[in-house]
């Protein structure tokens, strides 16, 4: 879903997230929000990889992956903990987690060709011991579960933007990570879309807020503030 584009990192990766700007319920439905949407978008990057080698994007920029990693390595995260990318997109995030020495990494994503994507960039990388799983997680299968550490970078943002009841999708994701994630699991959630005050209130019921990841400040009209938000959230 979200990390296609998201999770996409080509050699100096652009910054990209969906629906970027809209904040809250204020959301305008979008085509950002749907299956087919994601569908098309693997279909082209997974053709695009095959004739030229490219992974594609990074949604929020290779720093966004450097924050969380650095995160884990400073909380000491066992390099065994299972760990969950949702919304895998191109799989990159999950390269750079087995490269840095985490054996327990999955993958899911909604796009069969996003599966096929990361699963062709993993095998150029020459690794072999992360999972992948087409899963749509707003409804799971029951093998979904037991993580220590689920990782968004996007997909709730995109989500955010279906057009077919986005607020019950978005009260139904909550659910699902409740669900997968073990109890004292952690959360780490990168959006553009949602203030920190707006994640606490979606993610009130069974979690809490561990930490606040710095991102990059912006400064306009005399006002100052965060285009994105990353927060850690612990499930009680």
């Amino acid at each position: 879903m979200n990390e296609g584009a998201d999770d996409g990192g080509g050699a100096g990766g652009a910054a990209r997230s969906p629906g970027c700007g809209s904040e809250g319920d204020g959301f305008v439905p979008s085509a950002l929000g749907t299956r087919e949407h994601w569908d098309a978008v693997y279909k082209r990057e997974l053709q695009t990889f095959q004739e030229f080698g490219d992974t594609g994007e990074i949604w929020f920029g290779e720093e966004s992956m450097t924050r969380l990693i650095r995160w884990m390595q400073k909380h000491k995260i066992p390099l065994d903990a299972s760990v969950l990318d949702i919304g895998t997109g191109n799989g990159v995030f999950l390269v750079e987690l087995a490269k840095f020495g985490f054996s327990d990494v999955t993958g899911i994503d909604y796009s069969p060709s996003a599966i096929q994507l990361s699963g062709s960039i993993i095998e150029k990388e020459g690794l072999s011991n992360i999972k992948l799983k087409v899963e749509d997680f707003l409804n799971p299968s029951t093998k979904l579960s037991g993580f220590h550490i689920c990782i968004d970078k996007g997909t709730f943002d995109a989500i955010s933007l279906n057009p077919d009841n986005a607020v019950e999708k978005r009260k139904q994701y909550v659910k699902s990570l409740s669900r997968v994630l073990k109890v004292k699991g952690f959360f780490l959630i990168t959006s553009c879309n949602w203030t920190k005050e707006e994640l606490l209130d979606e993610f009130s019921e069974g979690f809490e807020l561990f930490e606040e990841l710095p991102t990059p400040k912006f400064s306009f009209g005399g006002r100052s503030g965060n285009s994105v938000a990353a927060l850690v959230f612990q499930k009680t």
